[in-house]
């Protein structure tokens, strides 16, 4: 049975109405770029200033790329071959089996492909994914599966905690205290991606033009590559890395910063031949979280979390897309 969501036949008709020899927005992702690299090691270090100097690095990547990409980090290699085994073998189920069964002991709404609200090729991934609430998971659960998913889940909240601690103590949140209170596995979610090969990669994404509303995400991809991040008003492929994870920064993060740190917009190129494959974890916090931009004057006036995700709904189901933090610019 296929595996792979009906992308071709569900979207024909987006394709036939605005397929174009070239994608107009992909014209200038002609440069690869390699992400700072940061060395997490020196966090541990008997050594102060290099402590020191790894924060700083961190902060600086937060405030001019948005992107990093992070070493020895504390998850294991191990653990991501095992997640990797896993996530292949979840998205090899049949597709109706995976659209209304509960794998993982999810609900099938936690299943989603393509992108229902697209009215052009521009807003459409061709992609396929689980979303994977941490609280679904945190009790005693069964199958090396699920295991497999709690461990990673776990290790990277660790990582990511620890990445947000050092930017927030940049903001005077020194003891980390904002994102522990609302960040929990009450409100953290994992995702597993799928990019099955797309036989239309000049008139569709993988994943759509986005930033991330989180606080922050920790993104695990493969060696296919296809990622590109917004620098400069140019399009540029981020080059995988082996045993690199990256961190980017999210809109909660932007506003809370007064844009100190950026929430940058990137994307994933469909690929005609391969597939590609990622996980990330999504630091987010509870719907009531207010979220306030920590100096005067205030970029953008205070919202809560569960005010942005409502506005990000609408839009999306007016226009097509997200607008984000524009909307809530302070008067």
């Amino acid at each position: 049975m296929e595996s792979n969501p009906p992308l071709l036949t569900t979207y024909k008709t987006l394709f036939a109405k605005y397929r174009r020899p070239v994608h107009p927005s992909r014209i200038d992702a002609i440069e690869e770029c390699d992400l700072p690299i940061i060395d997490l090691s020196n966090l541990t270090s008997n050594n102060i200033n290099l402590v020191e100097k790894c924060k700083k690095e961190i902060v600086l990547a937060a405030s001019d790329w948005g992107f990093f990409q992070v070493i020895n980090h504390g998850i294991s290699h191990d653990l991501i071959l095992q997640l990797t085994k896993l996530q292949v073998d979840l998205f090899r189920e049949p597709f109706e089996k995976k659209k209304q069964e509960k794998l993982l002991e999810l609900a099938p709404e936690n299943y989603c492909w393509g992108t229902p609200t697209a009215t052009n090729v521009e807003q459409l991934s061709w992609s396929e994914a689980y979303h994977i609430p941490l609280n679904s998971i945190s009790g005693s659960v069964g199958g090396s599966m699920r295991k497999i998913i709690q461990n990673a889940s776990r290790a990277m909240s660790r990582l990511a905690h620890e990445m947000a601690s050092i930017l927030g103590a940049e903001l005077g949140d020194m003891n980390g205290s904002y994102i522990n209170q609302n960040c929990t596995s009450n409100t953290c979610y994992l995702r597993l991606n799928h990019y099955p090969p797309c036989p239309e990669p000049s008139g569709a994404f993988g994943l759509a033009p986005h930033t991330d509303s989180d606080f922050l995400t920790v993104l695990y991809q493969d060696q296919v590559g296809g990622l590109q991040l917004l620098k400069e008003e140019r399009w540029v492929n981020v080059r995988p890395k082996p045993g690199a994870l990256i961190i980017n920064i999210g809109d909660l993060f932007q506003a809370w910063s007064n844009n100190l740190y950026k929430s940058v917009k990137h994307r994933v190129v469909a690929n005609s031949i391969c597939e590609r494959f990622s996980v990330a974890y999504f630091l987010c916090p509870s719907y009531d979280t207010t979220i306030q931009g920590y100096s005067d004057p205030a970029i953008y006036r205070r919202f809560s979390f569960g005010e942005y995700k409502q506005q990000i709904k609408e839009d999306v189901q007016l226009t097509g897309h997200k607008v984000g933090l524009s909307r809530f610019l302070a008067l």
